[in-house]
């Protein structure tokens, strides 16, 4: 019997637009789906109508799917000889569980490729005109989660002291201690930030506003997850013109 083929593809962080020409290509040439919980349904419009689509979905603060079964459904399929699309939102190596997925196909035998795709971190700050590195204010860009696992906790005191631009992942949950706690490191409290919720889409909500007043804005506009955080420099450039922004300029 031959052995299938897995493709870890990279949806894009949501409009379906700006999911690659690769990806469009290997997702039309798919027998089985498995669709992450935070892609763009969309972008199925793209699966051929006779592939089989399983909902693999994982989002924080949801009951997601077990990450074992997701391997195993994988391996499974491929091993009948199907070609598999597991289809992910963002690029799959960002925060994306790709890392895992690949390390059990790999074990298992099955041949599997990357397809990157375009990530949140970056396309959700370009939406408000964000670049994410600046020559004249930001010399680089940190990506990190919001939401480390258990014993692989963040330094936000080494990501306060570097000056790079961040961009946090999953960090809405953890707000209050992720300001804290680089305030307390010594970034100060006038930094310049940013929140994004929902970026590159229709039903995107957005603010701006200094790191010490982040909390209270973010409350205040009612933005919760999925979100992108950005904190630096750059964040002053959000061209935003909302009630939000003005509401959080008056505070």
């Amino acid at each position: 019997m031959r052995t299938g083929k897995v493709y870890l593809i990279g949806a894009g962080p949501g409009d379906p637009e700006l999911m690659t020409l690769k990806a469009v290509r290997l997702l039309n040439s798919a027998d089985v789906v498995l669709v992450d919980d935070l892609v763009n349904r969309a972008v199925l419009v793209h699966a051929r109508m006779d592939a089989r689509i399983i909902e693999a979905g994982k989002r924080g603060g949801c009951q997601s799917t077990p990450q074992d079964f997701i391997h195993r459904q994988m391996i499974n399929e491929a091993r009948t000889g199907k070609v598999v699309a597991r289809l992910k939102g963002g690029d799959p190596f960002m925060f994306g569980r790709g890392g895992e997925e690949i390390e059990a196909l790999r074990a298992a035998g099955i041949p599997v490729e990357i397809v990157s795709g375009v990530t949140s971190g970056i396309a959700a700050p370009a939406t408000l005109g964000i670049p994410v590195t600046h020559r004249n204010w930001a010399p680089g860009v940190t990506f990190v989660t919001g939401h480390a696992r258990d014993g692989n906790s963040v330094n936000w005191a080494a990501l306060a002291a570097a000056r790079t631009t961040l961009v946090i992942y999953m960090g809405i949950k953890n707000l209050p201690e992720i300001v804290a706690q680089l305030m307390e490191a010594g970034l100060p409290a006038t930094t310049p930030a940013a929140v994004i919720q929902n970026g590159t889409l229709a039903e995107q909500q957005h603010i701006k506003s200094s790191l010490g007043n982040l909390q209270a804005a973010t409350q205040q506009a009612g933005i919760g997850s999925p979100a992108i955080m950005v904190i630096g420099e750059v964040a002053s450039l959000a061209h935003i013109e909302t009630f939000t922004e003005i509401a959080v300029k008056a505070a």
